[in-house]
């Protein structure tokens, strides 16, 4: 009965609670979330910012930029 009376009395000291509230992990995940939305959002339409250095280097290498157009 020892063996069962220590594993009982085990479970119970290893009982932790979180530092914060559950909804602020959700929270702090949202927050982080959202800037890596803003990061990526911030690199659309890079390509088009550079359109004529892009045809100089494919007038260069002899590449087609856009093949079937």
């Amino acid at each position: 009965m020892s063996l069962v009376t220590a594993v009982l009395a085990s479970e119970s000291v290893n009982a932790r609670e979180l530092p914060v509230e559950p909804f602020v992990y959700g929270l702090v995940a949202f927050v982080i979330f959202l800037a890596l939305a803003i990061v990526t959002y911030s690199y659309r339409d890079v390509a088009n910012r550079h359109r004529a250095k892009a045809a100089a280097y494919a007038a260069r290498h002899g590449g087609n930029e856009h093949p079937g157009h």
